[in-house]
């Protein structure tokens, strides 16, 4: 399939680029996006969490009161988890969240992912996207300029560029990452994914 290329001023160059139709139009498999993303959004977790159990809760061991002849049940320990203030039972303790998925699946997803977006002409090809310097403004002009200012926006670069990553890093909308970089997440959760067009060759190699 053939997508024209545009400027940053939002015109047509008058080249197209062929995308790959074994990575922009396969047919979507929900499941491996499921898993993709799942696997995404369990890595984001710390996992830090942690409540103490009696043997960790600071209090004597003395035992409050006589084993019987009291008329309520017997007790060993103010640290008790009936008491208030005496340790949790069963409470969280610090873990990974993370699991293992395959590569093929993974780059299955992210070809679905990809394939959604040029289905819902959702996806635009940029010419490759160049600052001087840090400039936010101009930045922010270029997506208006391709009508992606007011949607949440994926802007996807062949390699790290440091003006351009700058430029759009205060954004709240915008997302600038390269194409190694490139995940089922990302991709799904922008209205608008935005390839530079050196970026589809590196994109294609990562995932045939």
């Amino acid at each position: 399939m053939e997508i024209a290329v545009l400027k940053n001023s939002g015109e047509e160059t008058g080249r197209k680029v062929n995308l790959s139709e074994d990575i922009f139009g396969i047919e979507p498999n929900d499941h491996a996006i499921y898993l993709d993303v799942k696997q995404f959004l369990a890595n984001q977790r710390q996992g830090t969490h942690k409540s103490k159990e009696r043997g960790e809760i600071a209090g004597s061991t003395k035992k409050i009161k006589r084993q019987k002849g009291t008329g309520t049940a017997r007790a060993g320990s103010i640290k008790s988890p009936i008491f208030r203030g005496g340790g949790r039972v069963f409470g969280p303790k610090p873990r990974n969240y993370g699991f293992k998925l395959n590569k093929k699946l993974k780059q299955l997803a992210r070809k679905s992912a990809l394939t959604y977006k040029v289905q819902d002409n959702s996806l635009v090809i940029l010419e490759d996207l160049k600052f001087e310097a840090p400039k936010t403004k101009e930045f922010i002009n270029v997506l208006k300029n391709i009508s992606a200012a007011d949607k949440k926006t994926l802007v996807v670069l062949a390699d790290q560029d440091k003006n351009v990553t700058l430029s759009g890093r205060n954004l709240q909308n915008a997302k600038v990452t390269t194409a190694d970089s490139l995940n089922t997440y990302d991709v799904l959760n922008a209205d608008s994914l935005v390839l530079s067009e050196s970026s589809i060759e590196k994109i294609e190699n990562l995932l045939k």
